[in-house]
């Protein structure tokens, strides 16, 4: 099939064939059904090549600004031929979505399989280095996370009950899409979490301004898990006390680093000790 037929022009705002992309603000922080927005060139190219793969990710809709297109036509193709691709002038897109949508860029995506912990641990190689984030329902933090833990070679990322979702358009955006190639999954508290990583033989890190070991000295094990707390709070307690904990020496005069900075540094210093990167 062409590009020029794959496109489907949409002239007027309230057509229905578009209506999952409307008020996409709002819309994003209600996502019913596993569906997503994934905006931007990068994110909407790990769609089509999470979709071409099939399992876990499927793209329902792609939605461009007409200028965007001719630019877009390798990533258009990688896409399912089933897959619709809709286009508009700016008038008609920004009417769409609710604001001046800058890149022109968005698709609709699903989630069609909600793995459990013991789901992604028992997929994982027998040396594996993996993130907890613990209570993390910042936005731009968990994008971060996800990002940092691609960078430098986790296996994968855990996320408890109360952390935001990293299907979130705009975690996705800061994540540059990595939630849509590493695995991961969000469920449970924070002791499910601990407890399913320490059943399966991983030495668990806590990171803390207060913690006990220089993040330098942490020893290499073959199965290494990072936990991250909010920022301001931090690790609770009680999860302080069920693992060791590291810490980032830093110079004085600053309370702490954000939780995604905290990540990818910590990340750094155990994929390096493990011989990853």
């Amino acid at each position: 099939m062409s590009l020029n037929d794959r496109l489907i022009r949409i002239i007027d705002p309230a057509d229905p064939r578009i209506a999952a992309f409307g008020d996409i603000r709002e819309r994003d922080l209600r996502r019913q059904q596993g569906q997503f927005i994934a905006e931007g060139t990068v994110v909407l190219r790990l769609l089509a090549d999470a979709a071409r793969r099939g399992g876990e990710f499927r793209a329902e809709a792609v939605f461009l600004l007409e200028n965007r297109v001719a630019g877009l036509a390798e990533t258009i193709a990688a896409f399912p031929e089933e897959t619709p691709v809709y286009v508009a002038d700016r008038a008609v897109m920004n009417a769409v979505v609710g604001f001046d949508i800058h890149r022109g860029v968005l698709a609709l995506g699903s989630r069609a399989i909600e793995p459990t912990i013991e789901n992604r641990l028992s997929a994982l190689p027998d040396h594996s280095l993996v993130v907890a984030a613990i209570g993390i329902a910042n936005h731009d933090n968990i994008g971060a996370i996800f990002r940092n833990a691609a960078a430098f070679g986790a296996d994968a990322v855990f996320l408890d009950e109360t952390c935001c979702d990293p299907l979130y358009r705009k975690a996705l955006r800061v994540s540059v899409g990595a939630a849509l190639k590493l695995p991961y999954v969000k469920a449970g508290s924070a002791a499910d979490l601990i407890g399913a990583l320490d059943r399966a033989g991983f030495s668990v890190w806590g990171l803390s301004p207060s913690g006990n070991v220089d993040i330098r000295a942490i020893p290499a094990s073959p199965r290494m898990a990072l936990l991250t707390g909010a920022e301001g709070e931090g690790l609770p307690p009680e999860v302080m006390k069920a693992v060791s904990t590291a810490r980032i020496p830093q110079a004085p005069g600053l309370d702490s680093l954000n939780a995604g900075v905290a990540t990818g540094v910590a990340l750094f210093a155990v994929a390096s000790a493990m011989r990853r990167i």
